[in-house]
């Protein structure tokens, strides 16, 4: 019942399947750690059980507490509970600077991995600056290889964009198409039938783990350092913030302005305008 009222909600509110799995899966913890509903749950029986999380330091992981915090509240808000019934901690946004590879650390992970499909994913997150949901959400529909674009589809926030679609990446899609001859997806995976489905995260985060591995490199490379590595690089490359937040599906362009934290366009060295303006007649 719980669950059914949260589906409702989070599809009507336009949050993500994976907003509505984190929370469930939380909210199933907690009633499970309690035998019972959590919103027959005290102040302090939640109090103590969050306390409980935050003490553990590796298990659950950070985003486990978070998502417990956050499903709690949205749980409370769902049933038009008062927000005082139990006060929640804040949570603090860690001031993290994301991993960013080098543009030779990209290409040696693009070119590492043997199958030409596994390099075409790596060089579509790196390309396109896609989310991992992105890649795995993608039909063949979705690649307008005449116009050189890719349509992502409700991408996070239920957004629509377009993104460029440089030459080397259609080439390395025609031969993809020709060779795997995929039927829907622009990527499959199969069930434990063998049917033809859309690829998991795990499968995604395979290929990347594996890559990284056999390229030797010692940064810790997730499929969303590929979309940070992206940004960062774009910036390097002279591109302006406000087409980087629309290409990146941003809604908030401080989200954005942390790549400016990391990339080296424009740091370093004072210059006179006058230099930019006449280096190509000297």
């Amino acid at each position: 019942m719980i669950y059914k009222k949260l589906e409702r909600s989070v599809e009507l509110s336009g949050k993500s399947q994976s907003t509505l799995t984190n929370y469930a899966r939380c909210l199933a913890h907690i009633a499970l750690h309690f035998n019972c509903s959590p919103l027959e749950l005290d102040r302090e029986q939640v109090l103590d059980y969050l306390h409980d999380l935050k003490s553990r330091r590796k298990t659950p992981s950070e985003s486990f507490f978070k998502h417990t915090v956050y499903g709690l509240r949205y749980l409370y808000r769902v049933y038009g509970l008062p927000e005082h019934r139990v006060v929640l901690p804040s949570i603090e946004r860690p001031k993290k600077l994301p991993v960013v590879l080098s543009k030779e650390e990209t290409r040696l992970l693009i070119k590492t991995p043997k199958l030409h499909k596994h390099r075409l994913m790596l060089a579509l997150l790196y390309g396109c600056g896609l989310r991992s949901s992105e890649l795995r959400n993608l039909y063949i529909k979705d690649v307008d290889m005449d116009r050189g674009q890719l349509h992502v589809r409700q991408g996070k926030g239920r957004k629509d964009r377009y993104l460029p679609l440089c030459a080397l990446l259609v080439r390395g899609v025609r031969k993809h198409l020709a060779s795997e001859s995929p039927a829907q997806w622009l990527f499959n995976g199969n069930d434990a039938q063998g049917r033809a489905v859309g690829l998991s995260a795990n499968g995604v985060q395979w290929v990347v783990k594996q890559a990284r591995q056999q390229g030797g490199i010692r940064k810790q490379v997730t499929t969303h350092t590929l979309r940070h590595s992206y940004a960062t690089h774009l910036l390097e490359m002279g591109m302006d913030i406000m087409t980087l937040r629309d290409l990146l599906g941003h809604v908030d362009i401080q989200t954005t302005l942390v790549y400016l934290h990391v990339s080296r366009y424009k740091q370093g060295t004072a210059f006179s305008p006058l230099e930019k303006l006449y280096a190509k007649a000297q």
